[in-house]
């Protein structure tokens, strides 16, 4: 059977996307564009881009958005979305371990733990090397996840809630492989229906994200605790990468 990441009925049952996550985006991305440093008319990466949260809004800020998901009916959902308010997005289906497209972009973004999906650490190496050969000389890019150190101090082994619908989402969380890997259980129950996946994907620490975005290439790496580039410290809520391609 196909890994989780790379079975459509996942990504399309799963609650990824509910009203709330729609309702964050706008400040979102208000956080990262500060956070790069980036100006309207600036061409952006948004990879990984699901059904266009965060490309939307960047593209009605006056930026120039290509986003990328292996996921058609996301892309589809996006480009509706673009369609109803006149907004121009590149939108493209590929394999995040595939897409480059050498020296194009101002910056890049990946959110909302949209990485260590793979099996092995080279697959994420070629990602990270994608993203920098994409990016042209002085380019940023923000990576946005759950950072070991945040998961450590907020772990839960299961927990649930009921969605709007009134579904009821299970989820069941062990971390194994020497704390390098989280194995969870996500269960949907929508009246007498009933799915089951395992979403399984590799935990990073900031000095290992770090080690790794340094060793693919880039200059220079910050981490954060938050979109506003608040301290990664105790307090941290997440694990924010700001990586640099060097001036040529």
């Amino acid at each position: 059977m196909a890994a989780w990441h790379e079975q459509d009925g996942f990504w399309e049952t799963m609650p990824m996307f509910g009203e709330e996550r729609w309702e964050t985006a706008p400040a979102e991305v208000d956080a990262v564009v500060a956070l790069l440093g980036i100006k309207p008319g600036a061409a952006v990466l948004d990879l990984c881009c699901g059904v266009g949260r965060h490309a939307l809004q960047l593209a009605r800020k006056g930026f120039r958005v290509t986003g990328v998901d292996r996921t058609a009916a996301y892309l589809q959902a996006a480009q509706e979305k673009a369609a109803a308010e006149h907004l121009e997005l590149d939108l493209v289906q590929d394999d995040m371990r595939d897409f480059v497209r050498p020296m194009a972009f101002d910056a890049a973004i990946n959110l909302y733990t949209s990485f260590g999906y793979f099996e092995y650490p080279v697959d994420h190496r070629k990602v990270v090397e994608n993203m920098l050969h994409s990016l042209r000389p002085g380019g940023t890019l923000a990576m946005e996840m759950m950072g070991k150190e945040v998961l450590a101090r907020i772990f839960l082994p299961r927990d649930w809630q009921e969605l709007p619908d009134g579904s009821l989402f299970l989820q069941e969380r062990r971390v194994t492989r020497d704390w390098t890997w989280m194995e969870n259980r996500w269960i949907l129950i929508a009246g007498a229906q009933r799915r089951e996946y395992a979403v399984d994907h590799r935990i990073y620490d900031g000095e290992g994200l770090r080690r790794l975005l340094l060793g693919a290439g880039f200059d220079s790496v910050t981490l954060h605790g938050d979109l506003s580039g608040s301290p990664y410290d105790t307090s941290a809520g997440r694990l924010v990468a700001v990586a640099r391609k060097a001036d040529p």
